[in-house]
């Protein structure tokens, strides 16, 4: 596959969470049923999901799930579009994808510590 993945196994392990809330988080709409890839490995059949796209998950229901329910998340993604547009940020640490919808402000923190909202000059007024 071209695309890189990660095990359910380290996912489990990398988030702390339990095999019961990745299936719950399934079955609310969380987590996108083709995201879950089946695969023959040595050990039998393993399942496993696209590495980015899925931690990028991982990490908006974490921030989260102590703010909305999990219904009210669900809503959330499912009425994303598939097309959606992004702010990628590209950094010596990684690749980071933020959507817009999701986006609430952009600010810029200087080394003096002064701190400027630049929501408006990236987005132009469109948020």
């Amino acid at each position: 596959m071209d695309r890189e993945l990660i095990s359910k196994k380290e996912l489990l392990e990398l988030y702390g969470i339990s095999y019961g809330a990745l299936y719950r988080w399934k079955r609310k709409g969380l987590l996108p049923e083709d995201w879950f890839i089946k695969k023959s490995t040595a050990t039998g059949q393993e399942t496993f999901f696209p590495r980015r796209l899925v931690c990028e998950r991982m990490d908006l229901i974490k921030a989260q799930k102590d703010e909305a329910s999990l219904e009210e998340l669900s809503a959330r993604f499912s009425s994303e579009s598939k097309k959606r547009i992004s702010l990628v940020v590209d950094t010596v640490f990684g690749v980071k994808t933020f959507y817009l919808n999701e986006i609430k402000s952009v600010v810029l923190d200087t080394e003096d510590g002064t701190k400027r909202d630049i929501t408006n000059d990236i987005f132009g007024g469109r948020k």
